[in-house]
């Protein structure tokens, strides 16, 4: 029997207004990109309780991380910016949970735009809050009147990000202002912006399958090859079923 995986994914949320109850939402993009490239996706509310999570993810063969607003940098004991759009505090603490447990448990996962920062911060790396003031001589790598804005992106050998992209010119699109600083211990960098912003990284540990990138592989202003990031995110979560699964569920699979 041949199994998709299940593919976590974590919703945005928004709190109750005065004309409107709270509710969760995900951009379709996300779950589009799971299900074009062989996964079936798993949206999963803020949770609260941890042993909740756990057995949710129990069910799982991996996740993907979605972006959204910002990370609030005082739950890591740094002044907020001016500049920051944080996200509503019942998602925050849910995703910082759940980006816990999820590096305690080894899941691979695929984190994106904010879901790369979380990861980064998870695992005990730190975050720039403000590209034009921490790195004053940047690209512009937010452009409020063009949702498509793009910029190039060079790529580390013998990464996943030279198997999607190969030789050639390269852009992605840009549309943060945060940015990941001091990468965490376990990772290690695959792609940069020209002026050395990270803008992918990848698990150095060899049994954790981690992809982040800062770039949005899964929204309309990506380009057609983008998408294979999640095909090889797919790729390597099915193969590590079949690394772990017993072995007549092996051999029906084979």
């Amino acid at each position: 029997m041949h199994c998709k995986p299940l593919i976590g994914l974590n919703a945005d949320f928004r709190a109750t207004r005065k004309d409107s109850p709270a509710f969760s939402y995900l951009m379709s993009g996300y779950y589009d990109a799971v299900i074009a490239t062989g996964g079936i996706p798993v949206i999963v509310p803020p949770l609260e309780d941890e042993a909740d999570l756990h057995s949710v993810l129990d069910q799982l063969q991996g996740f993907v991380l979605v972006g959204g607003a910002d990370l609030d940098p005082r739950r890591d004991g740094f002044m907020l910016h001016p500049a920051m759009r944080l996200l509503e505090p019942r998602r925050e603490t849910f995703d910082r949970m759940l980006a816990g447990v999820l590096t305690e448990r080894r899941m691979p996962v695929f984190g994106i735009g904010g879901g790369m920062q979380l990861l980064n911060v998870a695992q005990g790396g730190n975050l720039m809050f403000h590209l034009p003031e921490d790195m004053p001589g940047a690209l512009p790598h937010k452009d409020p009147q063009d949702p498509a804005h793009r910029h190039g992106l060079e790529i580390a050998p013998d990464s996943l990000m030279e198997r999607v992209f190969g030789d050639g010119e390269i852009r992605v699109n840009s549309m943060h202002h945060m940015a990941v600083d001091d990468l965490a211990p376990g990772f290690r960098v695959t792609a940069r912006c020209p002026d050395g912003v990270i803008e992918a990284f990848e698990s150095a540990i060899p049994d954790w399958l981690v992809v982040g990138t800062q770039f949005h592989p899964e929204a309309e202003s990506a380009s057609a090859i983008d998408i294979r990031i999640f095909d090889e995110f797919i790729m390597g979560v099915k193969e590590r079923m079949t690394q772990t699964a017993p072995l007549d569920e092996v051999r029906m699979v084979a």
